[in-house]
C-alpha cells in the first residue's frame, strides 16, 4: 500500500525561475502518487531554521538551487562522498532520527545530458572553459575530472571565487580573468555556462563567440529560457548546442526515487511535456 501525502520541494533565492515543480508534479501524476512538490524561497539567514523545521511538518527532502548549494553542507548530518568531493549539494534527504543527508546529483545529470547529445565525446580530447564558480560549476568540474579531463579553464566575475576552485580541485584548473575569457575560446572545444546569466529576469551573458571553433560544443545550464542568447550565438557559429533541460531532468531522478519510491525515466515524452508548459 502506497503512502499518501508525501511532500518534497525545491529551495532557493530566487525560486520563481525553477521548473522542478513542473517536472516532479508530472512524475507524481504519471505514477499516481499522492504527493506534493513545492517551491520555497529561503534567505540564507533562515536556512538552518528551515532545514530543522521542514521534516517536522512532513517533508521528505529538498532539491537545492542558487545560491544555497554550498551553504547547506554546513548543516548536514551526512555528506555523501560525491557532495564532499564537489563541495556542494543539490539533493537533501531528511533522516528518520533528525538531520539530513546532503548529496549531489548535478554532475551525474550534466554528464548524462552531455553524453546523450554528443555520443562521440571523449574526456581525453576535451578542453573545456567553465563560466562561473558556484555550486553548479563545482559539480561540472568534478564530473569532468572524474571522467579523465586533463585541464579545465575556469573564469568567474569575482576572480577570487575562481581561485578558490583551483585551490579546491588542484593544478588541473587554470584560472582565466573574466575580461579575458573571449581570448581563449580558440583554445577550447567545450564551453559551459554554469552562471545565472541569460536566465529569465537576469542579465544576459556578454560574450562574443567570434573566436570559437565551429567544431566546439556549447552547453548552457540555464533552462529558462530553453534557448538562451548564448546558445543562439553559438548556433550562428555552427557549434553543437546543448541546453540545460537534460541536466535538470537527469539530476532529478535520484531525488524522486529516494523520496517517492519510484525511479522515473528521462525520455522524449518527459522532454516534450516540459517544453509544452
Amino acid at each position: 500500500m502506497k503512502k499518501s501525502n508525501l511532500i518534497a520541494g525545491v529551495m532557493g533565492n530566487p525560486i520563481s525561475h525553477s521548473k522542478s515543480p513542473v517536472l516532479f508534479r508530472y512524475w507524481l501524476e504519471k505514477f499516481k502518487i499522492q504527493g506534493q512538490y513545492v517551491p520555497l524561497k529561503i534567505a540564507y539567514q533562515d536556512l538552518e531554521q528551515v532545514l530543522s523545521t521542514l521534516p517536522k511538518i512532513g517533508f521528505l527532502g529538498l532539491n537545492v538551487t542558487i545560491p544555497h548549494k554550498e551553504a547547506v553542507l554546513e548543516f548536514a548530518e551526512i555528506v555523501t562522498p560525491r557532495a564532499k568531493s564537489i563541495g556542494a549539494a543539490n539533493t537533501l534527504t531528511f533522516l528518520p532520527n533528525g538531520g539530513f543527508k546532503a548529496d549531489n546529483t548535478d554532475g551525474f545529470g550534466f554528464l548524462a545530458n552531455l553524453k546523450e547529445h554528443q555520443q562521440s565525446w571523449r574526456a581525453k580530447k576535451c578542453i573545456p572553459l567553465v563560466l562561473g564558480a558556484g555550486g553548479a560549476s563545482r559539480s561540472v568540474i568534478s564530473s569532468l575530472l572524474d571522467e579523465g579531463v586533463r585541464l579545465i579553464y575556469v573564469t568567474n566575475r569575482t576572480l577570487e571565487r575562481a581561485r578558490e576552485l583551483k585551490n579546491f580541485f588542484g593544478s588541473q584548473i587554470e584560472v582565466v580573468e573574466w575580461n579575458n575569457k573571449a581570448e581563449i575560446l580558440n583554445d577550447i572545444n567545450l564551453l559551459i555556462n554554469t552562471t545565472s546569466l541569460g536566465m529569465i529576469d537576469h542579465k544576459i551573458l556578454d560574450l562574443s563567440l567570434d573566436n570559437i571553433a565551429e567544431s566546439a560544443t556549447v552547453i548552457d545550464l540555464v533552462y529558462n529560457p530553453i534557448k538562451t542568447q548564448l546558445l543562439k550565438e553559438a548556433e550562428k557559429q555552427g557549434c553543437k548546442c546543448i541546453d540545460g533541460l537534460g541536466m535538470l531532468l537527469y539530476q532529478a531522478v535520484p531525488g524522486f526515487e529516494q523520496w517517492f519510491g519510484v525511479k522515473p525515466m528521462v525520455d522524449n515524452e518527459t522532454r516534450k511535456m516540459f517544453l509544452a508548459k
